[in-house]
């Protein structure tokens, strides 16, 4: 159940003047007078608008200035910079709730799963790996080997945590602030469970609308509505970042690493040659999707063998008010 809220209105006398009246119904629109913060919509929305638009100005500014690897170093700081603003414009103005509301525990269990998110991005791709050779679909050509300037741990270190930040940016932004927000949001309209579908449908869309650039045919937009999918249930069914974070990322870092990595040009642990079907071994190729559905399956089967159930996670549609903290 939610929280009551103990927050102070407007005397009985001052909600009868025409003025707070007419104040009231042109703000209602935007504004939840009752928890005094935004409305859903405008919550979830608005922290992917100024991160992206930030981004997008840091990017800017300096890929047009700075070569490899200074520029590389410089985005990441840009990166960070916006991930923690994000946060804290997040917490503070926009949702006015604490960070661990959007499933940022860091305690012991939070860390375990932590653990089995990395060790299972990590393995379904080295199961998609392992499938390429066996079907000839791809041939290994090298070992080790880094693009740019840049020794290869060197270059493994700047690429993972470029990696890292930019698949923790996506988590927080589209499970923790759009997702979460969506089904808190529509909960009191259409009921919980529906909210929540809600809510995971859409963030998913416009999480495979973002990636459009990786996207050369329309069927591809499949593979990211899948991650899409993917990740938000292991956030709605395990109630906190801790899974969706870790594997994104280790999913992410090693598709790369591991040489499967079309379309990024980063240090790889295996250097393959591609020469099966983009259907098949394409970055959005069939044995990703199979992957990375196999991978959701093994989080759920780790929900379901820690909490002894898989349900929605009653946090998903809570609010904790900042003021009560």
């Amino acid at each position: 159940m939610m929280p009551a809220l103990q927050l102070s209105m407007p005397s009985t006398e001052t909600q009868g003047k025409p003025t707070w009246r007419v104040r009231y119904w042109l703000t209602w629109p935007v504004w939840n007078h009752d928890d005094q913060r935004l409305r859903a919509p405008l919550r979830a929305l608005l922290p992917l608008i100024l991160t992206f638009l930030a981004l997008a100005v840091i990017q800017t500014a300096v890929r047009a200035r700075f070569e490899h690897p200074i520029r590389e170093l410089l985005e990441l700081s840009g990166l960070i910079v916006v991930l923690s603003g994000g946060l804290l414009v997040a917490t503070r103005l926009l949702d006015r709730r604490p960070a661990v509301d959007y499933g940022l525990s860091f305690d012991r269990d939070w860390w375990k799963a932590v653990a089995v998110g990395c060790v299972t991005g990590l393995a379904v791709n080295a199961g998609a790996l392992v499938v390429s050779l066996q079907t000839g679909w791809v041939s290994v050509t090298g070992f080790a080997e880094a693009p740019g300037v840049l020794p290869f741990v060197p270059a493994v270190i700047i690429t993972f945590a470029y990696i890292a930040v930019a698949a923790i940016w996506e988590e927080f932004i589209f499970r923790a602030t759009m997702l979460k927000n969506l089904a808190e949001g529509g909960a009191g309209y259409v009921g919980r469970k529906p909210a929540v579908l809600l809510a995971v449908l859409l963030s998913t869309l416009i999480f495979a609308t973002l990636h459009g650039g990786k996207v050369t045919h329309i069927s591809q937009y499949g593979y990211y509505v899948i991650s899409g999918l993917v990740l938000g249930s292991v956030y709605v069914l395990s109630g906190d970042l801790a899974l969706p974070i870790s594997f994104h990322v280790f999913y992410n870092f090693s598709q790369g690493f591991l040489g499967l990595g079309v379309s990024q040009v980063t240090p790889e642990l295996v250097v393959l040659e591609i020469v099966g079907s983009d259907i098949w071994i394409g970055e959005q190729g069939l044995v990703h999707v199979i992957f990375a559905l196999l991978g959701g399956l093994l989080l759920l089967a780790y929900i379901r063998l820690r909490d002894g159930q898989l349900q929605i996670d009653e946090r998903v549609t809570q609010w904790n008010p900042l003021t009560e903290q």
